[in-house]
This record gives C-alpha cells, sequence and structure tokens, in this order.
C-alpha cells in the first residue's frame, strides 16, 4: 500500500475540548496541524505555538497556499452553520463537535451543503470510538447476550454550569439534555440501532441557569430494546460503569475504568477492557476522518448518523414539553417526506 501523505488540518476554537483534539495529532500520521482558528486571538496564538503552527482570526483570513484538507470544529453549536458552511465553500472536509446544531432543520442544511460541495461532513461523537464500547457492539452482534432487553446510561457529574456557554440556550440550543444527551443517544442507536420513541423527564432544577441541569430519558428503540438514560450537572451519580446492557442470555458492563460481561451460563466475568480512554477515542476518530477522507474505510458515524441523534434529542424536547412518548421518524419516512 502507497503511504498517504498527512492531510493538512485546521482546528477552529481553541477552547476546552480542543485540547483532546489536540492530543490526538500527537498520537497519528495520518494528520498534521497546519492553523488554529478562533476570534480570540490571544488563545488561537497560545494554541499554534504548542503546535508549532499558524494562528488566524476567522476562516476568512485562512492563506490559500496553506492547502487545508479537513477542519475540526470545536465551538459553540450556534457558530456551527456558518463556519462549517464557509468551509464546505472553500472544499475542506469537516469533523464538527457535537451536538452538530441548536435544532434539526439547521443539522440537515448543514449537511445538505457539505453533500453540494461533495465534502464530508462528520460528527464528532468519542464514545463510538471507545475500544470497550466497540467491544461491547460485537458482544451484541454475535448474539451471546441473546435478545438485549434493557440499556442503562449515566452521565452525572456536578459541574457549575452558570457561567458556562453550554447553559446558554441562544448558544447551545438547551441544556444537559443536548449537551449530554446527544453522546446517549447516539451510544444507543451505535449498540442497539434506530429510536423508535422517546421520553423525557425533567428533575428539579438546582442551578440557577435557564436550562435543564437534571433529565431522565427513556427511549425504545425499532428492535424492541429499552434504555433509561440519567443526565445531570447537579448530582454525582458515581457508577463505574456508564452503559450496561442486559439480554435474556448475559450482560455488558462498559465502564470507566474496565469494562466486562457474564454470560447466564458463566460463574465468574470476563473483564474485555481497561475503560475510558480518551485520547485513544480521539486519536480513532481522527484516524477514521482521515481514512475516509483517503476512501480506505467508511465513516464510522455518517452524515444521516447525525441528522438522526439531531432528531432524537428535538424530539427528547417535544416529549418534555409534551410531558408524554414521541415517535421518533423512521429514516425512510423522513427521506419521503
Amino acid at each position: 500500500m502507497i503511504k498517504k501523505s498527512p492531510l493538512s488540518f485546521a482546528i477552529v476554537g481553541a477552547g476546552g475540548i480542543a485540547q483532546t483534539h489536540l492530543q490526538a495529532f500527537a498520537k497519528t500520521h495520518l494528520a498534521k496541524l497546519a492553523a488554529v482558528v478562533d476570534v480570540r486571538m490571544e488563545a488561537a496564538k497560545a494554541v499554534a505555538a504548542s503546535m508549532h503552527c499558524q494562528a488566524y482570526p476567522t476562516i476568512e483570513d485562512l492563506p490559500s497556499d496553506l492547502n487545508i484538507d479537513a477542519a475540526i470544529v470545536c465551538t459553540p453549536p450556534s457558530t456551527h452553520p456558518d463556519i462549517c458552511a464557509k468551509l464546505a465553500s472553500r472544499k475542506v472536509h469537516v469533523l464538527c463537535e457535537k451536538p452538530v446544531a441548536t435544532d434539526l432543520q439547521t443539522a440537515i442544511a448543514m449537511i445538505d451543503k457539505a453533500a453540494q460541495e461533495k465534502t464530508l461532513f462528520t460528527m464528532a461523537s468519542k464514545f463510538r470510538y471507545v475500544e470497550d464500547m466497540i467491544y461491547a457492539k460485537q458482544l451484541i452482534t454475535s448474539g451471546v447476550l441473546g435478545d438485549i432487553l434493557l440499556f442503562e446510561n449515566t452521565f452525572a457529574g456536578h459541574v457549575d454550569m452558570t457561567k458556562r456557554w453550554n447553559s446558554n440556550p441562544h448558544v447551545s440550543g438547551g441544556g444537559v439534555l443536548i449537551d449530554n444527551g446527544t453522546h446517549s443517544v447516539d451510544i444507543v442507536r451505535y449498540l442497539l440501532g434506530p429510536i423508535e420513541s422517546i421520553q423525557t423527564i425533567e428533575g428539579k432544577r438546582f442551578q440557577d441557569i435557564p436550562v435543564e441541569d437534571t433529565v431522565r430519558i427513556h427511549a425504545k428503540t425499532q428492535k424492541g430494546t429499552l434504555a433509561a438514560m440519567d443526565l445531570s450537572w447537579s448530582i454525582n451519580k458515581q457508577t463505574p460503569w456508564y452503559a450496561s446492557i442486559y439480554g435474556t442470555q448475559g450482560t455488558v458492563l462498559v465502564g470507566w475504568k474496565e469494562s466486562k460481561y457474564k454470560r447466564s451460563v458463566d460463574t465468574d466475568w470476563t473483564v474485555f477492557g481497561r475503560g475510558y480512554d480518551k485520547v485513544q477515542a480521539f486519536t480513532s476518530q481522527l484516524n477514521n476522518f482521515c481514512n475516509a477522507i483517503h476512501g480506505i474505510e467508511p465513516l464510522l458515524i455518517t452524515s444521516e448518523d447525525a441528522i438522526a441523534s439531531s432528531e432524537a434529542i428535538q424530539k427528547a424536547y417535544e416529549s418534555l414539553q409534551k410531558d408524554d412518548w414521541v415517535t421518533v421518524t423512521p429514516p425512510i419516512a423522513r427521506a419521503a417526506s
């Protein structure tokens, strides 16, 4: 196989999530960072200096002779549509942090723009790239767990959100439901297939913010699996397993420090993973994106997956308003509409 030259990347947004993306560049030979873009030039220059590349305040300021192949967008969701459209117009492939947009129609428009420009677009959703999660999916697919009846997920830790953009609905699109919940619904879809219906219940608001800070999501997949997801910025629900999968013939527990499974016929648990390795997940995500650009492998998270996640979250908010279950549109029905 002919070795490909590293793809030239820009990273847009020099905030917290960008720092882990930056660590991934040190772990791969498929990509190199050529530019950091942030309207806060001090932040952009600081990151660029550490990565030995150039800093720019806007997409428009990126010189054409940099020959940027791809970009990672790490800015708040409300800024994604404009940034991603400008990148697509420059024929730059985009890996966009979740949530892709603050609403479904905007997400669809962003993806349509990328398709129109014949550029790749994918949503960053790190848990699909966690090695333990991939192995858990293999166990489910193999049938050793029998029929999967129940899935449980918890992303709940106390974080002061009073001064963070994530709790500004005009910037983020909502609260913990769209922020942490985008990961949750993507994990459900990855492991168990499309979501058929969803219900969201909001807990008591503790923090002085204009959005929900604690919710419980119930969902049912098209194959009939029930899912329960607890999300909170205001409680520490400390569990060693952030995803639990219960089948008629066995159980899988995907954890922060280790993962394990046990079949009904087993006496002991079988440990199969070392837990959540954030840098490994981000590096695998970057490698998959690069290989997809080269046409070597398919995207693990497609544009359709990004749309499905956006729709599930939008329906979850609709459920919150209606205080009832809401049907999630089947992909075939959406395509025909």
